[in-house]
């Protein structure tokens, strides 16, 4: 009798433990989904890795549906599209022949949609991505294989930015197909990510990039932005920097640029230590009538202290300069110019008297002279592009890999907070997107 009351007792012990038990095991998972809710768009760190170029897009039903989409989906674009909400994606896989994937979350598609598509969609965790072919959909399939590692730093930040509509990411190989021949100047930019808001006409921009891919700094400090100041009329182009070495370190890092400066125009380590050092302005400004689309001023503020070093560098270019045919006129290192055979001044330079109590500031032109007078260089660790993509690009002088967007636009400006011992630079900017009356 003892026997059974205790077995009856422990029984009604362990029921309600056991119910218990249960209750936790069924609603612990819903829980830490409710506490801790599962990343949207999970496919997206392997597709970041493989990519050169990604951008993230809000869904618009009431637009018509775009290019890519039509060209990817075929006759069910139009109710696809419909059907959107959320994020969408295009990305340019590293192997640049494989044309613009088209990614969308996986319950855009079902199977049985999926099956009616030029070309079956690829399954990438809770993405679907659609291929221009069954060549490219197999490459990303086996690119796909590998591990990826886990994003970090830079790579991360960019990453969670992609999971909100209006956003754009590049790696080195992304930024050599968008800027082309102009790409060894962008050093500094080579991996990053910037985040577009819409103004009416206006796009403002905001991002950061870094000079190598993987950069593990946390984001760089806000600081005061310098102000801004207009291009003047016939100015297509205004770069304005602390130090050329933002500009030159991609281009003074390859042999087949260092070689012939220190072959052909003694210009060797202790003269490139020169020029890296150097605040700069360069400008490039519209030339309507003569044998030139455009001239190109490089304007340098040395130091006091460089004043000698900067008058031997310029003596010893006139020797090969001579033998290149151009005729000298002028006296260096005061006031030069170089004449081609034709008698067309085509370069030059000439040190500009000191204005404002600042030191003399050097001028070095390309194309006829320029008229005298300058801008300040950017503050110290500020980098400023000003543009106008639409000019630039009417003259054939704007890398066409840009979208259209930028390269019809009135005004580009960029502002990277470029410090030095700061391998993230911040990233702020507008693009006006018409042309001011």
């Amino acid at each position: 009798m003892r026997v059974l009351t205790w077995r009856l007792v422990t029984r009604r012990l362990l029921l309600p433990n056991t119910a218990a038990s249960a209750v936790l095991l069924l609603l612990g998972p819903a829980l830490a989904l409710l506490l801790w809710p599962r990343s949207q768009a999970q496919g997206l760190a392997r597709l970041f890795h493989q990519s050169q170029l990604i951008q993230s897009f809000a869904a618009a039903p009431t637009r018509p549906p775009p290019p890519l989409w039509r060209q990817r989906l075929g006759p069910l674009a139009a109710v696809l599209w419909s059907r959107q909400q959320g994020v969408w994606w295009q990305f340019w896989g590293v192997h640049g022949d494989a044309g613009a994937f088209l990614v969308l979350p996986s319950t855009s598609l079902s199977d049985v949609v999926g099956d009616r598509l030029p070309v079956p969609p690829l399954r990438v965790d809770d993405l679907a991505v659609v291929a221009a072919d069954p060549l490219s959909r197999q490459w990303l399939s086996d690119r796909l294989r590998s591990v990826p590692r886990s994003p970090r730093g830079l790579e991360q930040r960019c990453l969670l930015q992609l999971r909100q509509p209006q956003t754009v990411s590049w790696s080195p190989a992304g930024l050599g197909a968008l800027a082309g021949p102009v790409a060894p100047l962008l050093q500094r930019f080579q991996q990053g990510c910037l985040t577009l808001n819409l103004q009416g006409q206006r796009v403002d921009l905001g991002g950061e990039a870094a000079a190598a891919v993987g950069v593990l700094g946390p984001a760089s400090q806000s600081r005061p932005e310098p102000a801004s100041r207009p291009l003047t009329p016939g100015q297509l182009l205004e770069l304005r920097g602390p130090a050329l070495e933002v500009l030159l370190q991609g281009l003074l890092s390859r042999q087949l640029v260092r070689e012939p400066l220190a072959s052909r125009y003694g210009i060797a380590e202790p003269q490139l230590a020169l020029l890296r050092r150097s605040p700069f302005v360069l400008r490039l400004r519209e030339l309507p009538q003569g044998p030139f689309q455009a001239g190109l001023e490089l304007d340098l503020a040395p130091p006091a202290r460089d004043r000698q070093a900067w008058e031997r560098l310029l003596a010893a270019l006139r020797q090969p300069l001579l033998q290149q045919g151009l005729q000298e006129q002028g006296a260096i290192p005061l006031r030069t110019r170089w004449r081609d055979e034709q008698g067309r001044v085509v370069g030059g330079w000439f040190w500009q008297p000191p204005q404002g109590g600042e030191e003399r500031r050097l001028v070095l032109f390309v194309g006829p002279e320029p008229a005298t007078g300058s801008a300040p260089p950017a503050p110290s660790g500020w980098v400023v592009l000003q543009a106008r993509p639409g000019d630039l690009d009417r003259l054939g002088l704007w890398p066409g890999a840009f979208p259209p967007l930028v390269r019809r636009a009135d005004q580009l400006e960029i502002k990277a907070d470029a410090e030095r011992r700061q391998p993230i630079s911040r990233l702020t900017g507008r693009l006006a997107l018409t042309r001011s009356r």
